[in-house]
């Protein structure tokens, strides 16, 4: 039993090196600050979850097992806070997302009589 937990452990963290590996790169693509934001809290959450849970199953039914996933509780409910918060503060000190220039000039000539 121990072998096939572990197989599904070690795929569950490759599961989520590759989805955190993707999720890095729309980081790194993305036009603004706050559609990074948006991707960073996801790769944070999703991965991170997702390998952490590969590690409880490679640790077994233990205490250790649960302590990890204890820590991946926590990120699940802290992450997206930060997240919110952060983007909330970018948007109270004037910060405003990024509109695609095709679309703000449509937009523009709909709302002119």
């Amino acid at each position: 039993m121990s072998g096939i937990l572990d197989i599904v452990g070690y795929g569950l963290v490759v599961l989520g090196l590759a989805f955190m590996l993707v999720g890095s790169v729309g980081i790194v693509r993305l036009p603004d600050f706050f559609a990074r934001t948006h991707a960073a809290s996801k790769v944070d959450t999703v991965g991170v979850s997702i390998v952490v849970v590969g590690v409880a199953c490679i640790e077994g039914f233990s205490l250790d097992g649960l302590k990890v996933l204890l820590a991946a509780f926590f990120v699940v409910m802290t992450n997206p806070v930060a997240a919110h918060a952060l983007a909330r503060a970018a948007a109270l000190t004037g910060l405003r997302p990024w509109v695609r220039p095709d679309t703000a000039d449509s937009a523009r000539e709909k709302s002119d009589p």
